[in-house]
């Protein structure tokens, strides 16, 4: 028997729901038990986009989604090598605690490469652009000073979301 129209939209909006949580399940890191060892874990992930000591003689795993995306996970690992936690650091709570002064490795540390790097000549600085699932089309952008520190940071419109706007 053939769907009714109302059916057939019933049934559309489920398998729209149904693609959509599957892209969102997809942005979950995989997951690892604790005590998994840096060798496995990068069996299973595969190579980072960055690694980084950590003060307590531990070992920080980078997996970013640069350039357009918009999650970077940290897997972090003890000073014995096991893993102990995972966090998605592209996010305001974590934009917001960055301060002035912060060195470039810091920086790294906390957030990961940049999706887009810029020089503003006059300025003398370096500009780290991080894109971020939020409410708004924006992105963090990080000045770094000519002797490797933050000078300042802030929130801008997303190119991106202008192009796509004008597009239309």
């Amino acid at each position: 028997m053939e769907p009714t129209k109302p059916q057939r939209s019933a049934l559309s909006s489920i398998a729209i729901a149904c693609v959509l949580a599957a892209g969102c399940a997809s942005l979950a890191p995989p997951s690892l038990s604790l005590g998994t060892s840096v060798a496995d874990a990068q069996r299973s992930l595969g190579a980072p986009t960055g690694q980084y000591p950590l003060a307590d003689g531990g070992t920080r795993l980078e997996y970013g989604r640069a350039p357009y995306g918009q999650q970077t996970w940290m897997f972090d690992f003890d000073a014995r090598g096991g893993f102990t936690q995972a966090t998605q650091v592209l996010t305001e709570a974590r934009f917001n605690r960055i301060p002035k002064g912060m060195t470039r490795d810091e920086l790294l540390t906390t957030l990961g490469h940049p999706s887009e790097q810029s020089v503003i000549g006059l300025l003398r600085q370096t500009v780290w652009s991080y894109r971020f699932a939020g409410h708004f089309c924006q992105w963090f952008q990080v000045g770094i000073n000519a002797a490797g520190r933050v000078a300042d940071t802030g929130y801008y419109p997303d190119p991106l979301c202008d192009r796509r706007h004008s597009a239309l």
